[in-house]
């Protein structure tokens, strides 16, 4: 049956990353514990649910845009479906605050930054835990990268029921059978805070749809279609959905960890010696055309990374 394994990022001993190397090659999900951050993700929980508790009309003053896609939204659509959940998106502060849209909610902004800092830094120990699982050289390990001026975090609110005020629903997608639909996140990988309601699920290729249990004291790792494309399919993107909220809201909080902005996207050479499973791809192309499709609905499928296989 498949798991979902705890690997201590301070200390990972030889059986998690066993069981590591098992879960990337089945779902694409892992958590780690040993993080040390236990400070920094109170103070975001706290910043977080007094965003989405204040006025509506301090997150509407900041609505995302065709021309911004950053701020709050209620509309979103997965698989051209929309979701059951209202969204917050922010971008390194250190490099691009001027395209954020910050509320004016006192202290906010500040547990925010030191949110991205505190996961921009992890990001990197647990990729450098994939790259010695992988056992990558040199290069390669360059090569499969996550930069913090490229990646974005989101604050998660499902909400029990549809997140758009009923006068507003006209004209708008049908909402989904589910409050988040089956979809892959396109970058490197995925840091999550997920509160302790449940409801979060990933596609297992042994066992069909299985829970992501929350875990006290972890983060939620999950891989990227970056990942997948450059270990040339031995790792798999993770699909996942988030059920409908039937009695309780449900909190969540992504940190999207992307590649720099100029990667072009292609397997690494340990993992093509019998040929490429894909063509090499812009990643500032890609990750546009996904995030275009989740503000209107195109009338066709989303971008997937399977439209760069070979």
């Amino acid at each position: 049956m498949a798991i979902v394994p705890v690997v201590d990022i301070a200390d990972p001993d030889a059986t998690s990353r066993a069981e590591l190397d098992a879960a990337c090659r089945d779902h694409g999900f892992f958590l780690i514990a040993g993080h040390g951050l236990d400070d920094v993700i109170d103070s975001t929980w706290d910043a977080t649910r007094r965003f989405f508790d204040a006025p509506r009309g301090l997150r509407t003053a900041i609505v995302r845009d065709l021309d911004n896609p950053l701020g709050w939204f209620d509309r979103e659509l997965t698989k051209r479906a929309r979701d059951h959940k209202e969204v917050f998106d922010f971008v390194d502060p250190a490099r691009a605050d001027e395209m954020n849209r910050w509320p004016d909610l006192p202290g906010f902004r500040a547990a925010m930054v030191a949110h991205f800092d505190a996961m921009s830094t992890l990001s990197q120990r647990v990729l450098a835990l994939l790259h010695s699982v992988l056992d990558l050289h040199s290069r390669s390990a360059t090569e499969m990268a996550c930069a913090r001026q490229g990646s974005t975090v989101r604050l998660n609110l499902y909400t029990v029921g549809d997140p758009v005020p009923a006068g507003e629903r006209d004209g708008l997608a049908d909402l989904g059978d589910v409050a988040l639909g089956h979809h892959t996140d396109p970058g490197t990988l995925t840091l999550l805070l997920q509160d302790d309601t449940g409801g979060l699920q990933t596609l297992s290729g042994e066992s069909g749809w299985i829970d992501v249990e929350p875990e006290p004291g972890t983060i939620v790792v999950n891989l990227g279609d970056c990942t997948q494309a450059w270990t040339n399919d031995r790792w798999r993107a993770a699909v996942h959905r988030v059920l409908p909220m039937t009695r309780d809201r449900r909190f969540s909080i992504p940190y999207f960890g992307n590649p720099p902005r100029e990667t072009v996207v292609a397997p690494l050479q340990e993992f093509a010696a019998d040929g490429a499973h894909y063509r090499p791809f812009a990643w500032r192309e890609f990750m546009a055309a996904r995030a275009y499709d989740n503000f209107t609905d195109l009338g066709v499928d989303d971008t997937q990374v399977s439209d760069y296989r070979i």
